[in-house]
């Protein structure tokens, strides 16, 4: 089979732009990634963030695809301890009712958020011991058409042809997505140290389910793709200053190459910048080519989710058409 390629949106908030125009850019994005052959399109869930502006996931989603005809439009992810089951559940049935066979359920474990905003977010319901496979499968109840004799059930929802993904960054998840039968996505765009094991433990104790026969891999990665190598690389500081960012907590909007630090960090940072950036291919096509190649190899995914900060919007339109073309050929 061909290798499918996929797009993680995070609304990333660039220096100089507000809200509205960056849910437009989101739209343009997606519409590109429809022409282009890409299969899906997620947003992420985050929380007082200053550079992403994707905290209503849902909502987003359901605009994508009001903007869009065949490009399947989800959630990389939804992280299920902010939500309680049967509101994600009418959420994502609303979706399905509004445009059928064509909404994602990627769900994750984590915040999404530092503790102080998790807590707020969750109320009295913060619960540092969550069971995420009991809230999965509680999901999957009010989402299965056999609760329909339930007292509680999920209108929308019950019955709606929405596949869930389990994302992860740990073994722990791949354990899970393994022992629930269920298409596993690891986040090697931020969190790439355990990638192989997850990978390993996820297609060995793989158990096949009413959902899914055999395993199936996503793996989430950077690319910033230029015309030249020296192009990309340019581009690239505006995403490796995200995530230096991260790393020291300074909260901003995504800066231009020009107005970024790289050469001020510390040895310490650097080292964590290093490891983040383990999954960030940066280049031309014929670099990407290759380095992308090797990766096929190495993990041997059934689908690769593009991600990647480019402050030049139409830089970034060009960085995902190159992808595409490197991608669809490998």
């Amino acid at each position: 089979m061909a290798l499918k390629y996929s797009i993680l949106d995070l609304a990333t908030i660039v220096k100089g732009d507000d809200i509205h125009t960056t849910f437009n850019k989101s739209v343009r994005s997606a519409q590109l990634a429809e022409k282009l052959g890409y299969t899906r399109y997620w947003f992420s869930e985050h929380h007082n963030f200053p550079n992403v502006a994707s905290a209503s996931t849902s909502i987003l989603i359901g605009h994508i695809a009001s903007k869009t005809n065949t490009l399947r439009v989800g959630s990389g992810g939804i992280m299920l301890p902010n939500h309680s089951t049967l509101s994600v559940a009418e959420q994502f049935g609303t979706l399905d009712g509004l445009y059928p066979g064509r909404i994602d359920m990627g769900l994750g474990r984590a915040p999404g958020t530092d503790m102080l905003t998790a807590t707020a977010l969750r109320g009295n319901n913060f619960n540092p011991n969550y069971n995420f496979e009991f809230h999965i499968r509680e999901l999957q109840k009010y989402m299965s058409k056999k609760n329909s004799e339930a007292k509680v059930r999920a209108i929308p929802g019950e019955g709606a042809d929405v596949p869930i993904y389990v994302l992860g960054s740990s073994t722990d998840s791949a354990f899970l997505a393994a022992k629930l039968g269920l298409p596993y996505a690891f986040a090697a765009h931020f969190a790439p140290s355990q990638l192989e094991v997850a990978l390993e433990i996820y297609r060995e104790h793989f158990q096949p389910s009413e959902f899914l026969d055999e395993p199936y891999v996503l793996v989430c990665i950077n690319i910033i793709a230029g015309e030249t190598v020296d192009e990309a690389h340019y581009l690239s500081t505006s995403h490796f200053q995200a995530f230096v960012n991260i790393l020291t907590d300074q909260r901003q909007p995504l800066l231009p190459p020009d107005e970024t630090q790289l050469g001020d960090i510390s040895d310490e940072v650097a080292v964590h910048l290093n490891r983040m950036a383990a999954k960030t291919f940066v280049g031309d096509r014929e670099t990407l080519k290759d380095k992308l190649g090797q990766f096929m190899k190495d993990y041997k995914p059934d689908e690769i989710i593009v991600s990647g900060n480019i402050y030049d919007f139409e830089k970034k339109q060009k960085s995902y058409e190159i992808a595409s073309e490197v991608l669809k050929k490998l």
